[in-house]
């Protein structure tokens, strides 16, 4: 079993990498997951989470793509569908439809690419793969979330009624417009619309002479909103038939709900799915944004990660546009603890982080930024100590806090443990706290726990070099600038550069050697002889690169000297060809030209076409010979092609020529003339209406809860007056 404590999680900023990841998620609940990430509890289900990510990067980089699957929420809907004689609404029933047509989607993709995606099509299979919950949704719910028409028979009788009703009342309504404005009692407006219901804009003055119900006045009172008699007697009818259509509607809803509830566990495993596979899009999305990779998992205890980058740090650096260096670690059974040392500003917690980061992004199912050779293998802990961890809630000093970190690293430490320590032993005496940390690291190393620590304690570097399993590093710097390199050496330790540091800065030399002179020669000797080594090391760096550049060079000067020949020969060789090319024309017009002036001299015909002859058998013969068949074979391959070429101009001519007469025949279509009452909709419309008015070209169109003026040009026919 796998355990990782939240400290460690913490101290590798490892939530920062999981607020990276849901920026990638397109549904709430693949956020709401991820933000739930942690390490797996066994290495069989961390394989297995790696093996699925993998196989989803890989989608991205070929023409298959795996499909949509963002969808909505519908952890309400499962709720509501819970409510015996409940009803789910329109828009609820659309997001399930989505939904379910979404999954088996996807269900069918992966069945038709499962040569591409073999972990996804099997965890696909464990799920039905059915089309009756949006069959059924979508016959009783249209693409525009409007309930259809033939729903049900009543519906369809309710709704046609409807119709009936509506064209009664615009007809009414229209003869009561057309009588009173005559009358001159309609104000200027003439009507209006008010509780979604026409009605005229009658002048106060006259509203006695109305028959019809006042529903309003205007803010002067000059105007009376009258609905006429005839008109409310229908709005009644229609207000009858809508709440029959309210009720209709509600009965078939609550008979489609009944028809979902049947699906709710499968429902549940389908949003499910869409959520894993978002989980797993968010990961491979993050591992194409940081060139994460699936690293060799091994069983034995080793640990090697070349060019490996903090990914945070990779992150921000790309979007400042900085370098980032990479670090190359190798740990196994052998080398299984690191001790780093080197001044501060170098890069040694980096990369102590770095490695634990990695170490827990790939037990949570994360592609990792390392090169393809990298190998990994599972720690059942991983303990942390970095960072300043002064405890003032408990009023413990650094220290302190310090002791209590390593009584517990004591208690869970075991030969499945990787370990991560920042200034190891810091925060007391430097004599006595070394000691302390030095037995601490003893006892570490004898239950053979993996571990990286920085220090800058002399005696913990000499002890990295006197027990076999433990290797000394250092971060390099340049020793003459006294800048970091950001370059990992394994094999030796690094000097803290304490005095060279703070002549640099400014540090008066008589100062630098009256400190010199308060601690013990043998330190002094000690870390001298270190820094001078890390020098040393330095030199044979910029050396090996210097080298390194220059065989790159020659490289590619020598490919670059072959490129040249190569087109040198091939030109030489073009020239040569033509060179013969043209010297045999040369030869034949000379020859040509011979015959001609011995032809010229004796008028013998018979000799001259005898020479021609046997000038053409003796250039026919240096030409390539076919044989009878190949010239068949040849001819007829010409022959075919040419009457393809004929044969696809002809069509092209008869086409054209039977598209000019067709033009030249067909009459324009004649203009409809439009008549008051008449069915018309718009040329981009859908909506139809009645012509209540014509005039100076433009028609006063009808539809119903309200009336437009159009064009007479921009109108269609639909059909005639009733």
């Amino acid at each position: 079993m796998i355990k990782i404590a939240q400290k460690t999680l913490d101290d590798l900023e490892f939530d920062a990498v999981v607020a990276q990841v849901a920026a990638y998620t397109i549904t709430s609940l693949g956020r709401a997951e991820i933000h739930k990430l942690q390490p797996f509890d066994t290495k069989e289900e961390t394989t297995e989470a790696l093996k699925f990510v993998h196989e989803f990067v890989s989608s991205f980089e070929n023409d298959n793509r795996i499909p949509n699957h963002g969808v909505e929420n519908i952890t309400e809907e499962l709720k509501l569908l819970r409510i015996e004689n409940n009803f789910l609404d329109v828009e609820q029933f659309r997001k399930i439809a989505a939904l379910s047509i979404t999954t088996n989607t996807l269900l069918k993709f992966f069945k038709k690419f499962h040569e591409y995606y073999p972990l996804l099509f099997e965890r696909s299979e464990q799920l039905e793969q059915t089309n009756l919950i949006s069959n059924q949704i979508n016959s009783i719910i249209d693409k525009y979330g409007e309930i259809r028409n033939d729903a049900s028979d009543t519906l369809y009788s309710i709704r046609k009624s409807i119709q009936s009703v509506r064209t009664k009342i615009n007809t009414s309504f229209n003869a009561a417009l057309s009588h009173y404005n005559s009358a001159e009692y309609l104000d200027e407006i003439r009507e209006t619309v008010m509780e979604n219901r026409r009605v005229l804009a009658v002048k106060a003055m006259y509203r006695r002479k109305m028959k019809g119900s006042i529903l309003g006045a205007s803010k002067t009172g000059s105007i009376v909103y009258i609905e006429p008699d005839t008109t409310h007697q229908h709005q009644r009818d229609l207000n009858n038939l809508e709440f029959e259509e309210t009720e209709e509607i509600k009965r078939i809803l609550l008979e489609l709900t009944d028809f979902v509830r049947g699906f709710k566990p499968l429902l549940h495993f389908y949003q499910d799915y869409l959520v894993l596979l978002d989980v797993l899009y968010a990961k491979a999305k993050y591992a194409q944004a940081i060139n994460g990779i699936l690293p060799e998992l091994n069983d034995d205890q080793e640990l090697f990660l070349k060019d490996a980058y903090h990914p945070l740090l990779l992150v921000t650096n790309n979007e400042e546009g900085k370098k980032t260096f990479p670090q190359t670690i190798s740990m196994a059974t052998e080398s299984r603890i690191i001790v780093i040392s080197g001044p501060n500003a170098g890069g040694k917690s980096i990369t102590l982080k770095t490695v634990g980061l990695l170490q827990v992004m790939m037990q949570s199912g994360l592609l990792i930024p390392v090169h393809e050779r990298s190998k990994m293998c599972f720690f059942e802990t991983i303990l942390s100590d970095i960072g300043d961890n002064q405890s003032i809630e408990n009023h413990l000093s650094t220290y302190s806090y310090r002791l209590k970190q390593m009584n517990y690293f004591l208690k869970k430490c075991t030969k499945q443990t990787l370990f991560l320590i920042d200034e190891f032993g810091t925060g007391s005496d430097p004599e006595l706290g070394g000691a302390l940390a030095e037995t601490f690291l003893e006892v570490f190393y004898e239950r053979e726990a993996f571990g990286i620590i920085t220090t800058h304690y002399s005696n913990l570097k000499l002890l990295a070099n006197e027990l076999p399993h433990i290797q000394n590093a250092n971060m390099l710097f340049d020793e003459k600038t006294l800048l970091p390199i950001y370059k990992l050496v394994i094999g030796q330790a690094g000097s803290s550069f304490t005095f060279e540091v703070a002549q640099k800065n400014g540090i008066q030399y008589s100062l630098i050697n009256r400190s010199k002179k308060k601690i013990e020669r043998g330190k002094i000797r000690f870390d001298k002889t270190i820094a001078k080594l890390q020098k040393e090391r330095s030199k044979l760096e910029k050396t090996e690169r210097a080298l390194k550049q220059n065989e790159v060079k020659k490289e590619l000067e020598a490919e670059k000297l072959e490129s040249t020949n190569q087109k040198a020969q091939k030109k030489l060789q073009s020239y040569q060809e033509l060179y013969d090319s043209n010297q045999r024309l040369i030869y034949l017009g000379k020859k040509i030209q011979d015959l001609g002036d011995k032809f010229q001299q004796n008028k013998r015909k018979r000799e001259l076409m005898a020479e021609l002859f046997k000038l053409v058998q003796i250039e026919n013969s240096k030409k390539e010979k076919l044989t009878n068949k190949q010239k068949r074979a040849k001819l007829k391959e010409e022959n075919r092609l040419q009457k393809e070429v004929e044969q696809k101009v002809a069509k092209i001519r008869k086409e054209k020529k039977a598209a000019k007469a067709k033009a030249a025949q067909v009459p324009p279509k004649p203009k409809h003339t439009f008549k008051v009452g008449e069915s018309v909709r718009m040329d981009d419309g859908r909506a139809v209406g009645s012509i209540d008015k014509i005039e100076k070209g433009k028609a006063i169109v009808n539809y119903g809860l309200f009336t437009t003026s159009v064009s007479l040009e921009r109108l269609e026919f639909v059909k005639p007056k009733k």
